[in-house]
């Protein structure tokens, strides 16, 4: 994004753009007044990359503490005449989904798009959800970009569906589309900048009962003229073939066009661009001129239910799910063989094995980090602890050695499960993990909730300054705005304190004596206490110059492989090479029975030291 200006005012220049660039070039070319969005991979470049440029095109571009305030506030700006984008990963649009289900009811005014990224194998999710189905369910227009081109085209012509219908537009991506790059050419910039205006209507903006029963009525024939729409519109492509037929949408349509070159066969295909409301006179004129068809969708088989119906009252032979998988995502390889067995073909997918054979590359906390430090401080106290969790970074804890993460649901999930599990009769220590932007995203009410019901149990907020997983994303902990403003920093101490926890402390977690009796004290006390473990993530640091120098191994002192390393655990068990097993960082080494430390990987935190019982490992001053 440094190297290509996103906002050059260049109509048919071509650049190499990452999807999620294309969604936030069209965005600026549609006139967005204001962009607002959660991080969340794959969504979260939409907008880094509209925050870039905020100022220089005078629009407005917030990272908002959740996906249910990001598109409230989009509402807010559609509301008052302005075009506004609202961007989130899929299962964000489930923390939405209040305010979305009742906008369709009210409508827009400004053009408003709903960014659903979703993520078919689940490259960084909890689960695969097919936001498709939201999307009826909300009874709303969803386009499904299939390449980077069609990302920036269908986010352009989003806008213009959305106030042609006044409906907000669901433009529903998944990770191969926001993170493939390809070519793409720039349309035209907006001339002028709309002023916003919000007119009253309340008997439209005001959903009380009486207002509501007659919108739902607005919104259903709204809905069957979006079906008009979605089988005139040219965004859908169908061509003539040989007597069967695919019908695909999304990314899908790019698998199903390179198998069908390399099958060497001539289908007629169906390539769905508007997949709700789907184009229901297009999909019967496609049936009348096939005998049998395949329908080829990553996930649900949305299309196929849609499809099934119409194909049995015209004797056309259906497949879909029964030869296209379900779970995960789509590639060329499985596509094709889905098509051989649709056609009778004797095809066997190819072993794709690669020259060498590559190390495993497992998920694992980075060198430095300081939920490492946290899970090990409290780990040393001897009491039965149970940890839920929640999403971030620090839920690879759950990996041995650790261990220290026994649930991940959703954002914010961890205290109110720490809560229900008290409330539900469970005598171990409860310590609930969570993530800073993920407090300020869903723990506050959880806190409250867990106080105000008299729970018993401590949450650590690991405060690393920053929303680390998606990309160092400011939050309010951090006193800067997305665009880069100085604004007021919020405190977790104050906050906790508002919600009324007893017990509020913070620990610096490479301090591990201090930390270990915060904790200590932490676990003891009657009621909710919350510990705040503040360290700036490794990354950041890294970034800030603020890496200490690398300690050293004194190998006289190491113990070699022939079991002389021991250390005990809480429970009295025995383990070897303390320093690989108890805090397994990337940084730490062995060769010839040693331990060595990797030098252009290691932070200079010196845990590692900390946990050495052969006192092995030391710090090396700056001085020498």
């Amino acid at each position: 994004m440094a190297r290509i200006d996103l906002a050059e005012d260049a109509p048919g220049r071509v650049h190499f753009l990452l999807g999620n660039h294309a969604i936030a070039r069209g965005a600026m070319e549609a006139g967005v007044g204001v962009a607002a969005a959660y991080p969340g991979t794959p969504s979260s470049e939409v907008l880094d990359a509209l925050a870039a440029f905020a100022k220089r095109l005078g629009f407005h571009a917030e990272w908002s503490v959740n996906e249910k305030v990001a598109l409230e506030v989009a509402v807010g700006a559609s509301y008052s005449g302005v075009r506004a984008l609202a961007a989130m990963k899929h299962v964000g649009v489930n923390v939405a989904l209040d305010p979305l289900v009742t906008l369709a009811y009210t409508g827009v005014r400004g053009g408003l798009v709903l960014v659903s990224a979703d993520d078919p194998g689940l490259h960084s999710s909890q689960n695969e959800q097919d936001n498709r189905l939201l999307a009826r369910f909300a009874k709303i227009l969803c386009l499904e970009p299939h390449d980077p081109q069609s990302a920036l085209e269908y986010t352009r012509t989003a806008f213009e569906i959305s106030e042609e219908f006044q409906t907000p537009v669901m433009l529903r991506t998944t990770t191969r589309v926001n993170h493939a790059r390809g070519s793409v050419t720039f349309g035209e910039m907006p001339a002028r900048k709309r002023k916003a205006r919000f007119e009253k209507d309340p008997e439209r903006f005001v959903c009380v009962p009486s207002h509501a029963r007659p919108l739902h009525g607005v919104l259903n024939r709204k809905l069957e003229a979006m079906e008009e729409f979605a089988s005139k519109s040219g965004l859908n492509q169908m061509s003539s073939g040989d007597d069967y037929g695919i019908i695909t949408s999304g990314v899908s349509r790019n698998y199903v066009r390179e198998a069908v070159e390399e099958l060497d066969i001539n289908p007629s295909v169906l390539e769905v661009a508007v997949s709700h409301p789907m184009p229901r006179a297009l999909v019967e004129e496609f049936l009348e001129g096939v005998d049998r068809v395949l329908v080829v969708e990553e996930l649900e088989p949305y299309m196929e239910d849609f499809v099934r119906g119409l194909a049995a009252s015209r004797d056309v032979e259906l497949h879909g799910k029964d030869l296209v998988p379900r779970e995960s995502e789509l590639n060329v390889d499985r596509v094709k063989e889905a098509i051989a067995r649709f056609l009778g073909m004797d095809y066997k997918t190819p072993s794709r094995k690669l020259p060498l054979e590559l190390p495993p590359r497992p998920p694992v906390m980075c060198p430095g980090c300081s939920h490492r430090a946290v899970y090990y401080a409290l780990e040393k106290i001897t009491k039965k602890k149970i940890y839920p969790g929640d999403i971030g970074c620090y839920t690879l804890g759950v990996l041995e050695p650790l261990r220290t993460m026994d649930t991940c649901l959703c954002m914010g999930a961890g205290i109110s499960q720490g809560a229900g599990m008290f409330q539900a009769g469970v005598k171990d220590n409860i310590v609930a993990f969570i993530g800073d932007s993920t407090f300020l995203h869903a723990g506050i009410p959880a806190l409250i909730n867990a106080v105000y019901n008299r729970a018993n149990m401590t949450v650590v907020i690991l405060d690393n300054r920053a929303t680390a997983m998606t990309g160092f994303q400011p939050h309010p902990g951090l006193g800067v705005t997305a665009t880069g403003e100085k604004t007021h920093q919020v405190d977790f101490a104050e906050i906790a304190k508002a919600c009324g926890a007893g017990f509020i402390k913070k620990v610096k977690p490479f301090q591990v004596d201090e930390a270990v009796k915060v904790f200590q004290e932490a676990l003891d006390y009657k009621g909710v206490s919350v510990v705040i473990a503040e360290e700036p993530c490794s990354l950041t640091t890294k970034k800030l110059g603020l890496w200490k120098t690398p300690p050293k191994v004194d190998e006289e002192k190491c113990k070699d492989w022939d079991c002389q390393c021991w250390f005990p655990d809480q429970n009295g068990t025995y383990y070897e090479r303390a320093c690989k097993n108890l805090i397994p960082c990337p940084a730490i080494n062995f060769k010839e029975g040693k331990s060595y430390i990797d030098e252009a990987l290691c932070t200079g935190c010196l845990l590692c030291a900390h946990v050495c019982p052969n006192e092995a490992i030391k710090e090396v001053k700056d001085e020498d």
